[in-house]
């Protein structure tokens, strides 16, 4: 039985999501610094040059090899700018389940890039990858994860009571922890359905390579990468 996630790039229309590189730690750690960030999730705050180095080359790869998940950097596709992360967790090869959690760059916010990226993820871990549930938790009073939940056709099943922690900012910038519950949201195939609204505005999934596709098409001629681009690659 497969227990880890093939080394893939998925594209959109607008964005591609890829492995992280040392390239994005600058932009990775002006990202995980801002202050909803910190409020939502768990990371170091601040968050450092060091922690992001880390996560880039190191720890967001070993999701993926050591069976966990497989976390994605999330790009435009034609600046290459990151615009955020998918990172999918907790993963039960057993019962084809996992846990996604996301981030996107405040600069990047209201362009429907998080619905468009976790709609393209869901796509290849249901179609691909044959998995039969994604779940989504986001804390009480995130509005803006819970609006992302809804807008890709996700399924509200109840409340974690008293299950997370976020952090609040004192006048003074100070940071406290402040318990909190968690709404539990899931997708499963049949809910894919519902999404083709949202792909008639931005497209949704198109194209995923393998690894080895990606460098054989590096050396190859630029009008063969041209013609070839929106043509999806067979593993």
């Amino acid at each position: 039985m497969t227990t880890t996630f093939p080394d893939v790039t998925i594209s959109t229309d607008r964005l591609v999501l890829r492995p992280f590189e040392e390239e994005d730690v600058t932009a990775l750690a002006e990202m995980m610094n801002d202050e909803h960030v910190t409020a939502w999730t768990s990371v170091p705050h601040p968050y450092t040059h060091a922690d992001a180095h880390l996560w880039a080359t190191d720890v967001s790869h070993a999701e993926r090899t050591e069976g966990r998940g497989i976390v994605f950097a999330v790009a435009e596709f034609l600046t290459q700018r990151l615009v955020g992360s998918v990172h999918l967790r907790n993963t039960n090869w057993r019962t084809r389940t996992t846990e996604v959690r996301h981030v996107t760059a405040p600069w990047a916010r209201g362009e429907g890039y998080a619905s468009e990226s976790l709609l393209a993820v869901a796509r290849w871990l249901f179609r691909e990858q044959q998995f039969e549930r994604l779940e989504l938790r986001t804390a009480a009073g995130n509005t803006a994860s819970q609006q992302v939940a809804q807008k890709i056709g996700c399924i509200s099943e109840g409340v974690l009571r008293n299950a997370w922690t976020v952090r609040t900012q004192a006048a003074d910038g100070s940071w406290s922890d402040t318990r909190t519950d968690l709404i539990v949201w899931s997708l499963v195939p049949e809910d894919l359905d519902d999404a083709d609204a949202y792909d008639e505005d931005y497209g949704g999934y198109d194209t995923y390579d393998s690894r080895e596709a990606r460098e054989a098409r590096a050396v190859l001629p630029a009008h063969t990468l041209t013609a070839d681009r929106n043509r999806p690659v067979t593993r």
